[in-house]
């Protein structure tokens, strides 16, 4: 529809949530791609919600390893699932916060009467992410492969220049800064230090995670949201049985001197989640009962030289202010548990008198976050990071809560490699 001018804001409300299992990546989805993950989610959304795909406006769709061929993954979805051609569809990518900023584009675009109906959400297949070619073998095969060829001697000398051949071999992905070098856990790693997170505090929180999702899964709070794919009905990275005294005997794996380590960092993913938004007179006029309404949100940046992923403690005060709510104002908040040292240390900076001061320009810290209303489901360590896919997880949960306990509101927070910060605030509704 077109867009109306000087008209007041509607309110965008949510009104289904769903995701496929999150697994390990190079596991049970190495046949699905990132497109083929967001058909299953989006296709399972039209199912659970019940809206024809006639009624749908357009597609915002989050990604981070996106296809060379096909980078608008949210176009080749829309077509995959057969919503009407007329249906536009785009593709975004702000890193580990691409879900929730194609969810919160969604919501802009029904508040200003752009759109009435959005599928929005995000996804990524690691397992399928492509892998560059070396480029001393582009520059020796690339005169025989794209000339007229040559001879056997010719070839015999460009296998002279491949070698050593384990060169050629695939490599497991490496997620650097581009403008530092510095691997993300790294960052991590010297934040600990920094803002001295203990790693007995690391892995109390890696298996409180995993102790809450386990706990959310065995009373079927995830039935809900999840859609099968491949076979597969339930995430596969959870483990129930995690013990302090196991995390306790595995090895750093960023600095010989760390307190990083696998069981304390997320782990590859695969997986992608689908959020149905419409405005709420579209949602009356349909039938549908909203699940909640997105009230504020925020995005920053900060130096990725300097705490590159401290960005949700500026961005979730500024939610707030937005959304007119302080912390003690809030009943659930969601953080994205990227590493359980970059939580830890985003909760001792919204404690912080002096980060405060200097780095929010406030008198007073924000807030101490009761640790019985953080990630009440568990997170990302326990679920699984599949990039994009995590903000549309989080707000499909906390959206569902949200309804289920009649009303209240959530906090949500993600950091984002390139030293970016994002954060949200739904109401119930």
């Amino acid at each position: 529809m077109p867009y109306a001018i000087n008209t007041p804001p509607r309110r965008a409300v949510i009104v289904g949530g769903v995701r496929t299992p999150f697994v390990r990546a190079f596991g049970t989805f190495m046949q699905v791609d990132t497109i083929g993950l967001g058909v299953s989610a989006v296709k399972g959304l039209l199912a659970a919600t019940g809206v024809s795909r006639s009624e749908i406006d357009s597609v915002v769709w989050g990604g981070v390893i996106l296809p060379t061929a096909s980078p608008n993954v949210g176009r080749e979805i829309a077509l995959d699932v057969g919503l009407p051609p007329t249906v536009e569809a785009m593709t975004v990518s702000r890193a580990c916060a691409s879900g929730l900023q194609a969810i919160t584009l969604a919501a802009a675009a029904i508040e200003r009467g752009e759109s009435d109906v959005v599928i929005a959400g995000g996804g990524d297949s690691t397992s399928n992410a492509e892998v560059p070619l070396p480029s001393h073998l582009i520059q020796a095969l690339a005169p025989l492969v794209l000339g007229k060829g040559g001879g056997f001697s010719d070839w015999l000398g460009v296998a002279g220049q491949l070698a050593p051949f384990r060169e050629l071999l695939p490599k497991a992905p490496r997620i650097a800064e581009r403008s530092t070098g510095q691997l993300m856990g790294e960052a991590a790693e010297d934040m600990a230090r920094r803002n001295e997170i203990s790693r007995a505090d690391q892995d109390a929180l890696a298996a409180r995670s995993h102790h809450r999702a386990a706990a959310a899964a065995a009373s079927g709070v995830f039935d809900r949201e999840l859609v099968e794919v491949a076979g597969v009905s339930a995430d596969g990275i959870i483990r129930p049985d995690t013990k302090l005294e196991k995390l306790a005997t595995l090895r750093p794996v960023f600095a010989k001197d760390g307190t990083l380590t696998a069981g304390n960092s997320s782990t590859l993913t695969d997986g992608a989640g689908a959020v149905l938004l419409m405005s709420e007179e579209k949602a009356a006029a349909l039938g549908l009962t909203p699940l909640a309404a997105i009230r504020s949100w925020s995005y920053v940046g900060v130096d990725p030289a300097d705490q590159l992923l401290i960005g949700p403690a500026l961005a979730m005060p500024r939610a707030l202010d937005q959304a007119g709510l302080t912390l003690a104002d809030i009943d659930l908040v969601d953080i994205h548990e990227a590493f359980a040292a970059q939580v830890l240390c985003v909760l001792k900076a919204l404690a912080s008198d002096h980060f405060a001061k200097h780095r929010l320009g406030r008198s007073a810290a924000v807030g101490q976050v009761d640790i019985e209303r953080l990630n009440v489901y568990g997170g990302s360590l326990a679920l699984g990071h599949p990039f994009a896919g995590t903000g549309a997880r989080m707000v499909t949960t906390m959206a569902n809560e949200l309804h289920r306990r009649g009303g209240g509101t959530a906090l949500l927070g993600i950091c984002a490699a390139g030293g970016l910060g994002a954060a949200a605030v739904l109401e119930g509704v």
